[in-house]
């Protein structure tokens, strides 16, 4: 059942990605940041890393909006290290870790992790999921990828490119049951959760 007058919902974040994809299915809310300390935590493994970060994104913004709906996300990349562990991976921040990132990436999979938390303080709900996309590359030369940074200064996005423009040229496959997952933000079940508590979408 929808309500009829729903709480405000918030979007614990600043990024412009995640803000673009929360408005393709609802044009009503607020943006606010965080503040969060995101340092991984010693022997932190990704999806801990990602879902204990949304959840404390969505509960700091929640503690100024106690009675609005909040959503706090968070990605990560985890790539396998040849002796059953992961290396994890966020945002390059400069143009030669970003090189380094994809350096890496070259002819492997890795699992690009979304996790979402909405908060609602007031009535102290939390939901919780974490969506998980797996990305092969293709061989990456120097070349391709001096290229490709050059064009496009990934260096704000997990993983260090873009697959909804022209980073998907890097790759070989993408295995996702969300496609809007990989950009920031798993809308479809994002929105089925938004439904549950009764925001009306579409």
């Amino acid at each position: 059942m929808f309500l009829k007058s729903p709480p405000a919902l918030v979007l614990a974040s600043t990024s412009r990605y995640r803000q673009r994809l929360l408005a393709r299915v609802h044009d009503s809310f607020q943006c606010a940041a965080p503040g969060i300390d995101e340092t991984r935590l010693d022997r932190e493994g990704g999806i801990a890393l990602v879902g204990r970060l949304a959840l404390a994104k969505a509960r700091a913004v929640a503690a100024q909006y106690p009675e609005a709906y909040v959503i706090g996300s968070d990605q990560a990349a985890s790539l396998p290290d040849g002796a059953g562990g992961e290396t994890i991976l966020g945002k390059p921040g400069t143009e030669a870790r970003c090189i380094e990132q994809l350096r890496s990436f070259s002819g492997r999979t890795l699992a690009f992790l979304t996790a979402v938390a909405v908060v609602r303080k007031c009535d102290d709900c939390a939901i919780e999921f974490v969506d998980t996309t797996r990305v092969a590359f293709r061989l990456l030369d120097e070349a391709t990828i001096a290229r490709y940074v050059a064009r496009e200064s990934p260096i704000d996005c997990a993983g260090g490119f873009k697959s909804e423009s022209l980073g998907i040229s890097l790759c070989e496959s993408i295995d996702s049951a969300d496609p809007s997952a990989l950009i920031g933000l798993p809308l479809i079940r994002l929105c089925a959760v938004l439904r549950g508590v009764g925001f009306q979408i579409p």
